[in-house]
């Protein structure tokens, strides 16, 4: 049986998601789950604590990701693998992406947290790729910090897909994954030798 504080982030999540940051308050909340706000408050005191707490769940979920795809494979189908869990638990805590510039801007924990991961998530892209080009999957660079700026680009389209689908899309479906999730993929293409370009295709039609 879940404890309080774990009921209560399970239901600011369900809320966040479902209405956004700016219709939910604590009282929103507590109403929700038929409990005193007075209750509430024992266990998160303001309500960035317990954005907090969802976004480090959002981090340890995504990192579990990322031990679980750390296998011997060398190749494409590790950073496909991994795109693929992204999105899947970006969507589950969406409220978080949807309102991703506001919550860096009031909350400095979350911020500077970030700051780190994203240096940290960095280094684990240019690790890959350095592994796939000496593997003969991806060509070397042509040009000044190739790679660091394709990284950029895949992180901009982890932080901002779900902005652009809720913008562009009635509803985000399975469908709406499925499709940002070959946006977000198909951005290596360009990248890949003549051997990455077969294990693409091997990938993408199995």
């Amino acid at each position: 049986m879940k404890k309080t504080p774990e009921k209560i982030l399970d239901t600011a999540l369900t809320l966040f998601n479902a209405r956004g940051l700016s219709n939910v308050t604590l009282r929103t909340i507590a109403k929700e789950m038929g409990i005193s706000q007075g209750n509430l408050n024992y266990h998160f005191k303001k309500r960035h604590h317990i954005i907090e707490a969802l976004y480090f769940q959002l981090v340890a979920l995504m990192d579990k990701s990322m031990i679980a795809h750390h296998q011997p494979s060398v190749g494409l189908q590790l950073m496909f693998d991994i795109s693929a869990e992204v999105m899947k638990n970006s969507y589950e805590y969406r409220f978080i992406l949807l309102d991703f510039a506001q919550i860096m801007r009031e909350n400095r924990v979350i911020k500077k947290h970030y700051q780190k991961l994203t240096k940290l998530r960095q280094e684990q892209f240019g690790s890959l790729i350095n592994i796939m080009v000496a593997h003969g999957i991806i060509r070397k660079e042509k040009l000044q910090n190739e790679y660091l700026f394709l990284y950029q680009r895949f992180q901009i389209l982890g932080d901002f897909w779900i902005s652009a689908a809720e913008i562009t899309h009635t509803t985000i479906s399975k469908t709406t994954m499925s499709e940002y999730y070959t946006i977000t993929t198909q951005a290596i293409y360009p990248y890949l030798t003549a051997k990455g370009v077969k294990e693409y295709h091997a990938i993408v039609s199995s």
